[in-house]
């Protein structure tokens, strides 16, 4: 293993500047490699879970959702919050029958994606769902998601002409290109 010690950054003290219902904000001083200090900002996610739906015809089951922060809607792959205590597989199996409504029987964990590397902790675990069968969407309280079933071809071009821009839905599509 590589010695990392002349790039490691060493935590001196901090706080809890914010505390939200999901996210939470600390800012920590710190010892840079050079001795000197400095102050990192960061926000606390509790970690989350994707799927990358295929059905039986070969296209993705994707979501078409407003996001707030950027005021547009995106087309992404489902994905959610795990809760305290949950386990990944079990979250990402809640998360594509609340959004979808379709349960699979085959799954395959893909690996691990950090979509923010420069200020946040959050961790997007990847999963590829398979042998799905349809049903009803069992949306949260003020969620609004529109499915819609598209070809990978599709998606990777979305990806070239920027049409699509989340960060966890291009690691998907990378993802699937590997494996389908």
């Amino acid at each position: 293993m590589q010695n990392d010690l002349h790039l490691t950054e060493t935590r001196i003290d901090g706080e809890r500047v914010y505390d939200g219902a999901l996210l939470h904000i600390n800012r920590d001083r710190v010892r840079l490699p050079d001795g000197s200090e400095a102050v990192r900002e960061y926000v606390v996610h509790p970690g989350a879970v994707m799927i990358i739906p295929v059905l039986p015809d070969g296209r993705l089951l994707m979501e078409r959702q407003f996001r707030y922060p950027l005021n547009r809607v995106f087309v992404e792959f489902p994905a959610g919050k795990i809760d305290p205590g949950e386990a990944l597989l079990a979250c990402a199996k809640r998360e594509l029958e609340e959004e979808t409504g379709h349960t699979a029987t085959r799954w395959d964990y893909l690996g691990v994606t950090h979509p923010v590397i420069s200020y946040a902790t959050e961790e997007i675990h990847l999963f590829l769902a398979r042998d799905l069968t349809a049903g009803e969407p069992k949306l949260d309280d003020g969620e609004f998601v529109e499915t819609v079933a598209m070809p990978l071809s599709t998606l990777v071009a979305g990806v070239l002409d920027g049409s699509i821009t989340d960060a966890k839905t291009i690691a998907g599509i990378f993802w699937a290109q590997q494996r389908l």
